[in-house]
């Protein structure tokens, strides 16, 4: 299992928790730069990151690399058609249009994406989705406050089965299927990683790895490898 985060302090979290035993990898990276293979994982998870995207697109085109044909894909993202936003650009209470295909920056680095154009990208970069849950319907302080959490929890299990039909709350999950002319599968004994810069096959050699072929270097510190570039 690989976990990945461009934060080291988030990863250091993990590994806390986790422990440092052979079944988990800890990688800082850049999502528009993935260290692996391709066609390396058979699943993926991507959630509650997406809306932290200025280039989404380019970030589900790396995801879809670096997964096998057939592999599996879960992905959560902020949705601008929700409920609320649509109530508040009705009222005149905020100034763009939930029902627009473009993402919305509504603070520094923190997206809203319309579904359709999330489906479509998802398809351009080569997956083929199979499900939709909404969830997060009954996100209001007014009903956090004054009903039980298990009826909440209930209520909105029931709701999330309506994401295929219409997708009007502020979170949605999809599950995709990897499709298309990518790798079937990594062959035994390829190379785990490669390098985020210039794509050469890296040899696991912690504590410091050397790519041969841009000469860039690469620390495992802490159980963790970083592959975060700059420049």
């Amino acid at each position: 299992v690989v976990l990945l985060d461009y934060s080291r302090t988030q990863l250091l979290q993990a590994l806390v928790r986790l422990g440092s035993s052979l079944r988990y990898i800890y990688v800082a990276a850049d999502i528009y730069h993935l260290p692996f293979t391709p066609g390396l994982f058979d699943c993926a998870t991507m959630i509650r990151t997406l809306h932290h995207m200025a280039d989404a697109r380019k970030a589900l085109d790396q995801a879809r690399q670096v997964l096998q044909n057939g592999a599996a894909f879960i992905l959560e993202f902020a949705n601008k058609q929700n409920l609320k936003s649509i109530l508040r650009y009705a009222l005149r209470r905020q100034p763009w249009n939930p029902f627009t295909p473009e993402p919305v920056e509504f603070a520094p680095l923190n997206f809203d994406f319309h579904p359709a154009t999330v489906r479509t990208w998802l398809k351009l970069s080569g997956f083929a989705v199979e499900r939709q849950l909404t969830v997060s319907h009954f996100r209001i302080g007014w009903l956090k406050r004054h009903l039980p959490l298990k009826l909440l929890v209930a209520m909105d299990s029931l709701a999330q089965f309506t994401g295929d039909a219409w997708q009007l709350s502020p979170s949605v999950f999809v599950r995709s299927r990897a499709v298309g002319n990518g790798k079937t599968a990594t062959t035994e004994g390829e190379a785990f990683f490669r390098c985020p810069a210039c794509g050469t096959a890296l040899e696991d050699s912690p504590p410091l790895i050397t790519c041969a072929g841009c000469g860039r270097t690469y620390p495992v510190e802490d159980g963790i490898y970083d592959f975060r570039i700059s420049g």
